[in-house]
């Protein structure tokens, strides 16, 4: 009896039928043939030549799905009306067999992948609608019987078509029948076949063959065509159809072209094996093959741009441990002509996979506005800090020279440390500290790097310390403990004994920014992504995180319960380390500890710390003052025309459409942003790599690196990744309106490489003046080349970065300013972000989670809008383009009346500023123009109507107060018309302000 399964029925009629594809949209997608969110992405075309009660056919589709006979089908006549007679036969992935009924001759449609969706969600939930009985029973019973469906008219197949033409299913993704692949087996005896295939066809699948390669048979030539200077990938599928296969091995041969000419084989790499990791150091890797899965090797050829043209012959040879090497012949021609930056320009021909192994920027060079370290023995002087060595190889004593308005350097330094740093290893006999004999000797990488390493003693333990000083202050240290004998110890802790006065604001350790706690304790958690915090004044503080050899970077911005933090062993030891804050009279007491365990002969353990020494730089409020951003793509004319002067292209736009793979419209993007250079505004676009899009041409080839790129999940998602992915994935963002679908990436991987010069593509070809960062996934090694690339093509390249809070538990209870501090160096502007409460937080969270100012950077503001009067406290609006209630072009205008890009920013936090309230729930910050006038901004965080009696420094500003008015010019939004008198209360409305000029 076959299975007696109706059609599943989706309401409403079948859109046009014609396979034409119409124009792009706004979003950069093309119109699609049909509505795949009733039908799904793909159909075969039948014909019925006339009218019958039941037509039978057999629709050869070779699916890729695993389970067929799980998913409906959707048959509709030739007016694209969803049949309901429609009964199923034998289903699986090689064909499926149907009944259905035709009323009319002409051409119907049999769609086989209907999804369902949650809807028009950034983050789809998408499933595959289930077979259910639609057909009417009196009807059915006529055809139950397989006799019966026998003598049914043939309904002929036509044509397979996607719903666009990037939906479509590759020849390399039809996959052999069971009688196919049956029949190649029978043939080769071995335990691992080899298929030799061009980069015009990547391997999409790793269940099973391709159709293509079943019915041609393993082995062969791998032959094509390359230009001189042109970077050829090729790949080799490898299948173990009966074994696993252990330990792939590759190897390479010259290749031998005309009149004695040669390629030699150090111009080959297989790219599954070996490589350049992100940091720039060399790397191998292991390729197993598991019984039944086909492993793609994709390899490259660097082609000499001195080749002689010709043919050239060579060959891989492939084995495994215990297989027996095979040969792959290679028969490469060269051509006459010479390839354009190795073939680059165009992403399909897959050149720039050799970008994978990029050493770009890889160096120890400085960017702006950054100093070459100076060394004088044991004293390391970089940008506005110092940091004296003790013999053990850690700080003795950090100092800062910013001063409190954050825009200059102090007279006096301000010393960081009220005691040294020391390492502490307790046991039965008591206390020992890291100890050493001389001085560290400090070596010189560059002008941005210094290290050094010093040996010692920690009591009965041995103990190597490793470190380095960069230029943007960041200093790493790598400390190894050695027991020479099992000893029993009671902790090993590091003591950060800060000054009391430098101790004033505290994130992180589950923390959300604010005054330093007078007493707080903390233990490790793996659903929190916490090992550190940053402690510290306006311009004095230090970062610190926790860590061994271990560490991987997590995933972040919704994803770190996916890939958490490593607790690193060695702090935590089974949960019984932690971190101790204490305020006792002018010290503030940091103790990280890792409680009693016993070491065994021989046993290392690594405590590695890495520190940072903030603020970074200076801030540039005149800079900031006049870059004035335009969140939107839109046209330049009247982006001008609104005062906007920096343009930021979000991707899913015309010009940039597809998340963090900006080069697919390439001209129509240079176009852009020439005409805005003309017009003397400049353009950065959104590209970084915590996801990436499913338009990216080098996908198929990341899959094959397992997950090295592409992070481990649970698949799902948006309907392409699941119809052309393996299923071992994170999905991520989403764009309905362009049916852009991404993966989430690996933390830290080659992809990496591929960014940077992907960058400096973007830079020399498009001329893009900087990025938008959304969230990021790299750490400060990847930030460090990005700056360097940009600023080697242009003068003062920017990039902002936006954060959503972090500080959830989806996010491990992150602060956005501590995950991201360490990039902060090479960051010009911060936009924090969706979720951050501007409304139920004080002063000093807005200060050290949202402004940028104790790191050296500003910012803007997002959610809601922000609030203006408490942002303009700390120089931030909002960013206009972004939302129809983003608008800070009153205050752009009140800004120019009055010159604040030549005034001097003096903030509330500053003990000398010429303008008090007296009150901290209100807070004056002051743009002085001196001896022509100051306007001041006023803020409330009291939560009722308040009246501030500000304190005016009246020489500082170079006024006289006998003939001063404080004047509030009408500001749309903002504020109405008013004057007050100097002493004379001013009235503030709870969590609002003024804008006040002293004229």
């Amino acid at each position: 009896m076959r299975q007696r399964r109706g059609a599943w029925l989706m309401a409403g009629a079948l859109l046009a039928m014609a396979p034409a594809v119409l124009a792009a949209d706004e979003h950069g997608a093309p119109a699609l043939r049909w509505d795949a969110s009733r039908f799904g992405n793909h159909r075969y075309l039948v014909q019925v030549d006339a009218p019958a009660d039941a037509v039978r056919v057999e629709i050869p589709w070779r699916r890729r799905d695993a389970h067929p006979e799980r998913v409906a089908v959707i048959v509709t006549d030739p007016d694209g009306a969803p049949i309901a007679n429609v009964l199923r036969g034998d289903i699986d992935r090689a064909s499926g067999e149907l009944v259905f009924q035709a009323a009319k001759a002409g051409t119907y449609a049999v769609y086989y992948q209907p999804y369902v969706s949650n809807g028009r969600s950034n983050y789809p939930v998408v499933g595959y609608a289930a077979p259910k009985d639609s057909a009417d029973d009196t009807w059915a019973d006529r055809f139950d019987q397989p006799s019966a469906w026998r003598k049914l008219p043939q309904a002929k197949v036509l044509r397979y078509e996607a719903v666009d033409d990037f939906d479509a299913y590759t020849d390399m993704e039809r996959t052999a029948t069971p009688a196919e692949l049956d029949a190649l087996l029978a043939k080769q005896n071995g335990p691992l076949l080899l298929f030799p295939e061009t980069r015009a066809h990547p391997v999409r699948m790793f269940d099973t063959l391709p159709a293509a390669w079943a019915q041609r048979g393993p082995g062969g030539t791998l032959s094509d065509t390359a230009q001189r200077g042109e970077y050829l990938s090729f790949q080799v599928g490898l299948w173990s159809p009966r074994a696993q296969i252990n330990e792939v091995r590759v190897a390479f041969a010259d290749l031998h072209g005309p009149d004695g000419a040669t390629i030699p084989a150090t111009a080959l790499t297989c790219f599954n094996l070996r490589g350049t990791d992100y940091t720039g150091r060399p790397f191998t890797a292991r390729v197993d093959l598991p019984m039944g899965r086909m492993q793609p090797l994709w390899m490259g050829l660097d082609v000499p741009a001195d080749a002689k043209p010709g043919l050239y012959q060579g060959e891989v040879t492939i084995g495994a441990e215990g297989v027996e090497p095979q040969r792959v012949p290679l028969a490469i021609t060269v051509s006459d002509g010479i390839a354009v930056a190795h073939g680059d320009d165009d992403p399909f021909k897959l050149t720039r996979l050799r970008w994978l192994d990029s050493t770009l920027a890889q160096d120890d060079t400085l960017v702006k506005p950054f100093t070459a370290i100076t060394v004088k023995g044991g004293e390391l002087g970089i940008l506005g800090r110092d940091i004296t060595l003790a013999d053990n190889g850690l700080p003795a004593q950090i100092h800062s020279r910013f001063d409190e308005r954050m825009t200059g350097f102090a007279k006096q330094p301000r010393a960081l440390l009220q005691a040294p740093m020391q390492l502490l290893v307790e046991d039965a006999s008591g206390v020992h500290a890291l100890t050493a004999k001389g001085a560290p000797k400090v070596e010189t990488d560059g002008p941005a790097r210094v290290h050094w390493t010093v040996t010692g003693n920690a009591g009965p333990v041995r103990g190597e310390v490793k470190a380095s000083l960069e230029a943007d202050g960041t200093l790493q240290y790598a400390i190894a403990l050695q027991a020479d004998r099992e000893t029993a110890i009671g902790d090993v802790r590091l003591e950060i004994p800060l000054r009391g006065d430098v101790a004033r604001y505290q994130l992180g350790l589950g923390q959300q920014g604010g005054e330093a706690p007078a007493s707080y304790s903390w233990h490790w958690n793996v659903r929190n992504n916490q090992d550190g915090a940053w402690i510290g004044a306006v311009n004095a503080g230090l970062e610190f995180h926790l860590r061994d050899e271990h560490y991987l970077r997590p995933l972040n911005t919704n994803f770190y319960q996916q890939q958490p933090l490593r607790i690193p062993a060695s702090w935590d030891n089974g949960g019984q380390g932690g971190i101790e804050l204490a305020r006792d009279k002018d010290r503030y007491l940091v103790r990280a500890f890792s409680g009693p365990r016993t070491m065994q002969a021989g046993q290392t353990l690594r405590y590695d710390v890495v520190l940072r020494v903030t603020p970074f730089k200076t801030i540039q409020p005149a800079k900031h003052f006049s870059e004035r951003f335009f969140h939107k793509y839109g046209d330049l004319d009247a982006i001008k025309a609104d005062g906007a002067n920096v343009v930021n292209i979000h991707h899913a736009t015309p010009i940039n459409p597809w998340i963090n793979y900006p080069f697919l419209e390439a001209e129509a993007m240079r176009r852009y942003i020439e005409a805005a250079h003309q017009r003397g505004m400049r353009v950065k676009i959104y590209d970084t790599v915590r996801e990436l899009s499913d338009r990216a041409p080098e996908l198929p080839m990341l899959e094959s690196l397992g997950h090295e790129v592409i992070s481990a999940g649970k698949g799902g998602g948006f309907s392409w990744l699941q119809e052309h992915l393996d299923g071992d994935y994170i999905a991520a963002w989403h764009v309905p309106e362009n049916r852009d679908a991404a993966v989430i990436n690996a933390g830290q991987s080659r992809w990496h490489n591929h960014y940077i010069e992907g960058l400096d593509w973007l830079a020399r070809n498009e001329g893009i003046d900087g990025l938008y960062l959304d969230d990021v996934a790299y750490d400060r090694t990847t930030m460090k080349r990005v700056r360097k690339v940009l600023q080697a093509h242009r003068a003062d390249p920017l990039i902002d970065l936006h954060s959503a809070n972090q500080y959830n538990p989806r996010d491990g209870y992150i602060n956005s300013a501590l995950l991201y501090m360490e990039l902060f160096p090479y960051i010009d502007r911060l936009w924090f972000g969706e979720y951050f409460d501007y409304e139920k937080t004080s002063p000093s969270y807005w200060l050290t989670e949202i402004s940028g100012i104790p790191y050296g950077l500003m910012g803007e503001m997002l959610q809601n809008n922000g609030n203006p009067w408490r942002g303009m406290v700390f120089g931030m609006t909002s960013r206009l383009g972004w939302s129809p209630g983003s608008d800070p072009r009153p205050l752009w205008k009140l800004w120019d009346e009055f010159g604040i890009a030549k005034a001097e920013m003096i903030g509330w936090w500053v003990h000398d500023a010429p303008v008090r309230t007296g009150r901290e729930d209100v807070l004056a910050t002051s743009y002085v123009r001196k001896g022509q006038g100051t306007l001041i901004a006023l803020a409330s965080w009291a939560t009722e109507k308040a009246d501030a009696k500000l304190a005016i420094d009246w020489k500082a500003l170079g006024l006289n107060p006998a003939k001063a008015t404080l004047v509030a010019p009408a500001v749309p939004g903002f504020q109405p018309a008013a004057k007050f008198k100097p002493g004379e209360p001013i009235p503030i409305e709870p969590g609002k302000g003024w804008l006040l000029q002293v004229q």
